[in-house]
């Protein structure tokens, strides 16, 4: 019954939507800015940040749905997106409901009802570039204004009454390479973004920056990347600046102003391979988390997960999720690897590592964090070797929540392996440095030549896990065969959202994993599920679609429980 319904539906609101595309009306809305305080302390009934809350616990206070009632959810509107891959986050602010889609499009619709109030669309210097790079995950929102970043390189700031363009900014160029791809977050009233697009030799490299908000004007940039007489740029060995690639901020960022600092994590050097890169050193600053001065951009400390990283597994690229145990102020990351890392948010050192057991390349001394590959990790040329995980890693962008009740963190994970060949690249400016692998392998450094399912989950392509945060032990776990694309959400409500790649969604009991709901829907939940409350009433917003396939349907569907 709630599959036909949801069909229906669906249909009926794309054949309405899509008939009227190109037809936006603005609207005058009452808006009330949002200032940094609002930022640090947020409405429980608002979703202002890509995980809801500046210290990246991905958690909702509202209790509304809950675990004695989550069984009646219905779906209570839907609005079909832009085509595309697609890894939305929407905002919530003040019963208005702000969705990025592909390509830098920007949906706001009412909250409650899912009707449209205004679209902006990205106008591109040339063909847009509808790869994974079209993706946009995340929005900001300041003042009056919402914050799209996008896969040319550019800021822009629009009225968030209106969707009207109040400026738009060039950051880098797109034709390097540069880009976008997750949202800014807001500090003391500037706009900091990590950009991407460092697949590819050139000079510059990628960098993390601020701007003001007003203007878009650059208000400081820390490079990620150490370059030649930079503090650490003899870690790159005597590479010129131009071949040491790498160090994509592609996941944004999170603040502690107690602290006063900004954490931003970096992605692996490029190529993957030592023996391609030309470089036996560590290459800072790639796979690192970095704490960085919320005034200046100035580094304050920095920690580098696995020295010279060597088969884009990186674990410093993803979210950092900011947590106070007791006397302890942390920093937790898990990356491709599958290791839990915590470190002290104050000075960066060290505290604790927890390995899910999964990976196959490197040793780890748990109580001092050292790590050193194992023997025949470590490539040859022309050599084939096989090892866990291969780059998706076994757990990817689909983000971790934490609960505080439970003192957990809630991971996706994709234990899988693969096999590989290496060789040297040649080092030239320009596109044949860009060696994703999406593109033909020539110039890439390597060439994939197997794998599959992991040995020691031979039958489950991913897992829904609990883990917790003090000693790293796996409460329970949800099996699935299909690796899932949505992160994981929390809720004062007692559960925890996931999907898998068959397109069902999934509420867990935080305490057992039960499964207090499920539902199959048209496509896989993509993304960043997220929960809200206008006029009271609670609801769970949940994209999908997206997939690897440009022409691929997404829609967002909303859900509540029906009133008494």
């Amino acid at each position: 019954m709630f599959r036909t319904k949801l069909t229906r539906l669906t249909l009926i609101v794309a054949i309405g939507i899509l008939a009227s595309t190109l037809s936006v009306t603005a609207q005058d809305l009452p808006f009330k800015p949002v200032t940094d305080e609002i930022l640090r302390n947020p409405d429980p009934a608002d979703w202002l940040h890509w995980r809801r809350t500046l210290d990246g616990w991905g958690y909702s206070p509202l209790d509304q749905i809950n675990r004695s009632n989550v069984h009646q959810l219905q779906l209570v509107w839907s609005i079909p997106l832009r085509p595309g891959l697609s890894q939305p986050t929407p905002l919530v602010y003040d019963g208005v409901m702000y969705i990025p889609n592909p390509l830098g499009i920007v949906q706001a619709v009412d909250a409650k009802t899912g009707d449209r109030l205004w679209d902006y669309r990205k106008t591109f210097e040339g063909k847009p570039d509808e790869t994974f790079r079209s993706r946009t995950r995340a929005l900001a929102i300041y003042g009056d204004k919402i914050y799209v970043t996008t896969n040319d390189a550019h800021i822009v700031a629009l009225d968030a009454r209106t969707g009207d363009v109040v400026w738009d900014h060039v950051v880098a160029d797109w034709r390097r390479g540069y880009r976008y791809t997750s949202g800014a977050i807001v500090v003391k009233g500037q706009l900091v973004a990590g950009m991407t697009g460092c697949e590819r030799y050139k000079e510059g490299g990628c960098f993390i920056s601020a701007h003001d908000p007003e203007t878009g004007t650059e208000l400081w940039r820390t490079s990620t990347v150490a370059g030649p007489g930079d503090p650490g740029g003899d870690t790159w060995g005597d590479l010129p600046e131009m071949f040491r690639a790498g160090g994509d901020a592609w996941i944004s960022g999170s603040y502690d102003p107690d602290l006063d600092r900004i954490y931003w994590g970096t992605a692996q050097a490029k190529p993957w391979a030592r023996l391609s890169r030309k470089t036996e050193g560590d290459a800072l600053y790639t796979n690192s988390a970095l704490a960085l001065n919320a005034e200046t951009g100035e580094l304050d400390w920095y920690y580098q997960f696995v020295p010279g990283e060597s088969h884009d597994v990186e674990s410093g690229a993803f979210e950092s999720i900011l947590i106070d145990r007791g006397e302890r102020r942390s920093l937790f990351k898990m990356g491709k690897l599958g290791i839990l890392w915590e470190l002290n948010r104050a000075t960066g050192e060290f505290v604790a590592a927890h390995d899910l057991g999964y990976q196959t390349l490197i040793n780890l001394d748990s109580q001092t964090g050292r790590v050193s590959y194992r023997p025949g990790m470590l490539q040859q040329a022309g050599v084939e070797i096989e090892f866990c995980p291969g780059m998706f890693g076994i757990r990817n962008w689909p983000s971790a929540a934490y609960h505080p009740e439970t003192g957990a963190l809630y991971i996706p994970i994709h234990p899988h392996c693969t096999k590989a060949i290496y060789s040297e690249v040649e080092q030239k400016d320009g596109p044949k440095g860009d060696y994703y692998f999406y593109q033909d392998y020539e110039g890439a450094g390597w060439q994939p030549t197997g794998g599959g399912p992991h040995p020691l989950s031979p039958e489950h392509g991913a897992h829904l896990i609990a883990m917790d945060i003090d000693t790293g032990e796996v409460k329970w776990r949800h099996s699935s065969e299909t690796r899932a694309l949505s992160a994981a959400l929390t809720t004062a409500g007692g559960f925890v959202v996931s999907g898998n790649g068959d397109g069902y969604l999934f509420l867990h009991d935080i305490h057992s994993g039960e499964i207090l709901f499920q539902t199959r829907l048209p496509a896989p939940p993509q993304g960043s599920p997220v929960t809200y409350a206008v006029d009271g009433k609670q609801y769970l917003a949940v994209p999908v679609g997206g997939g690897r396939i440009a022409g691929s349907a997404n829609t967002l569907f909303v859900f509540g429980v029906p009133e008494k």
